[in-house]
Formats: C-alpha cells, sequence, structure tokens
C-alpha cells in the first residue's frame, strides 16, 4: 500500500509540472517544432540534465532499491536503425497530434477530443506492439 501511495503521489507531482510548464500545450509544441520558442527545449534539456545527475548519484551512492537490492544501471546497445524508425514514428506523430505520450492523461482530463484519440492510438500501439513482438529483429 506504501509503494502504491508513493507511486500515485509522485505521479501527480510529475503531473502538476507538466501542467504548470505548459508541455501539454498543442501552442508550445508547435512553438518548438518551428524553433520559435525556447520554453519546450529548455523543459526537455532540463529534465535530461536532471536525469544525468539523478543517474550519476544513483551509480556512485550504490544506491539500493525499496527491496534492498542494488540499483544497476545497465548500458543499452544502440541500434540505429531501431532508434531511427521509432524517433521518426514518434516525432512524427508528436507533430501531427502537437501532444507528446506523457501528457496524454492531462488533455483527457481537461476534456481535449485529441486526448481521448491519443489515449486510444497508445492502447492500439500497445496492443500492436505485442503481437508483434516477437517477429521484430532482436
Amino acid at each position: 500500500m506504501f509503494k502504491f501511495i508513493i507511486t500515485l503521489f509522485l505521479g501527480f507531482f510529475f503531473g502538476s509540472i507538466l501542467l504548470s510548464s505548459q508541455a501539454f500545450s498543442w501552442y508550445r509544441i508547435q512553438e518548438m517544432f518551428h524553433f520559435q520558442s525556447f520554453h519546450m527545449f529548455g523543459l526537455l534539456f532540463s529534465a535530461i540534465g536532471t536525469s544525468a545527475i539523478v543517474v550519476f548519484l544513483i551509480k556512485r551512492s550504490k544506491a539500493k532499491s525499496i527491496y534492498g537490492n542494488p540499483i544497476e544501471v545497465q548500458p543499452k546497445k544502440l541500434e540505429w536503425k531501431a532508434n531511427f524508425i521509432g524517433g521518426l514514428i514518434f516525432g512524427l506523430g508528436w507533430s501531427i497530434s502537437g501532444a507528446c505520450s506523457a501528457p496524454v492523461y492531462i488533455l483527457v482530463g481537461l476534456h481535449w477530443k485529441i486526448g481521448l484519440i491519443l489515449l486510444v492510438g497508445a492502447f492500439i500501439g500497445t496492443i500492436l506492439y505485442g503481437l508483434t513482438e516477437n517477429k521484430l529483429p532482436r
């Protein structure tokens, strides 16, 4: 139960950051893709910088999980073709819809129709991936 409460709190905290930073705003996302504003780039770069610092601290302090196991950050093999195709699909969907996957629930909560469309699309994409995962190259 404690883990559930922490997870719920962190989800609400992250959602409030996305909401207050206007990360869900179609206008802000379009500004970014047209290179008209630094707002979203600043948000993304600050998230990358924060995660880099947190991963560094986790590695340096040899932090443990809530179960007492050491947290190990495994290096991931770079696969150019898969990353390029996946990034292209994600980027096209993001620019066409004007929404990233992170604030979909915010869009649904704000009763924006695009949020429901994106949520249904995310579920369909997840199902399609599940059905085709064993056929994809490793």
